[in-house]
């Protein structure tokens, strides 16, 4: 196995098209389909099934794919470690969705300019896969709300006291409110689905849902996807409000009869190092309510 096979792999993968991955990595069709076979050959499985009109990954396929990404970004690392005098400091952070990823920036900004050689590695992934990654050593540090993950092997340091809220676009009559209960809340709730949300803010949602006809319940895919129906004034949701939580077009109203939640970080006793300590406390000092 090597990391031509590897690149190959990956980039019909991502295109599920051959033509589009030897364009994008500038070799020949039929050297792409040669590197797939031989892949292949050296696993003993099949990878793509294949037909006349389209390409799709085998289950197999599927299962190779994290691995596969894993092997060559190793390989990439250990080869950018030879020809550089001067080793990058690696750090991986796991994210669930966009309102964690959104405050990162100012923070990576500033351990970059601390350390030049700073090379951050982001993984947006689902809850269940990320505490996975976290367990086996393969990311340092991933968001989360307190009890979200009963792992002993995990620790948690929390950075925000976050209150639950009522998002809404600024079009619905909820929007006239500076604060809501439960009993206050009327109208379509859009939830996320179960497997990509913590389960406490899923059982939230699920709660007020439960009291309302099923034509006023709408499941979004995911957090993106809640927030996208949201701004179409599909509904409202109900979700923890972050820091980063400042969409211009929507209204966040506090639900004052639910507890704040506890947001931080999670990760492994091995990895609290100085490094780790500083993003905390980066992340505390520029993301305040």
């Amino acid at each position: 196995m090597n990391t031509i096979q590897l690149e190959c792999f990956l980039h019909v993968a991502k295109y599920l098209n051959f033509s589009k991955a030897s364009r994008e990595l500038n070799i020949s069709q039929p050297a792409v389909s040669h590197q797939i076979q031989s892949l292949e050959e050296e696993l003993e499985v099949k990878l793509f099934q294949r037909t006349s009109k389209n390409v799709s990954l085998t289950p197999e396929g599927i299962l190779f794919l994290p691995d596969a990404e894993k092997i060559l970004k190793i390989a990439l690392t250990a080869k950018e470690r030879l020809y550089n005098p001067e080793r990058p400091t690696l750090f991986e952070i796991g994210c669930h969705n966009q309102a964690e990823l959104d405050l990162l920036p100012t923070v990576i900004k500033k351990l970059k300019e601390e350390d030049p050689l700073f090379r951050p590695l982001i993984h947006l992934v689902p809850f269940e896969s990320l505490a996975n990654l976290l367990e086996t050593g393969q990311i340092h540090v991933m968001f989360g709300l307190k009890g979200d993950y009963q792992k002993p092997s995990l620790q948690y340091r929390e950075l925000y006291q976050c209150p639950i809220c009522c998002i809404c676009s600024k079009n619905h009559p909820l929007s006239n409110y500076t604060s809501l209960t439960k009993n206050m809340l009327r109208g379509t709730i859009i939830l996320c689905s179960p497997h990509k949300i913590a389960d406490s803010i899923f059982q939230i949602q699920s709660h007020i849902a439960s009291r309302a006809p099923i034509s006023d319940r709408y499941l979004g895919e995911g957090y993106e996807a809640v927030i996208a129906f949201v701004k179409s004034d599909f509904g409202y949701t109900l979700l923890p409000q972050l820091p980063s939580s400042h969409d211009p077009e929507l209204c966040y109203i506090p639900i004052i009869d639910y507890p704040t939640v506890s947001f931080g970080i999670y990760y492994q006793d091995t990895n609290y190092t100085p490094l780790l300590k500083q993003f905390w406390q980066l992340l505390k000092q520029n993301n305040l309510f």
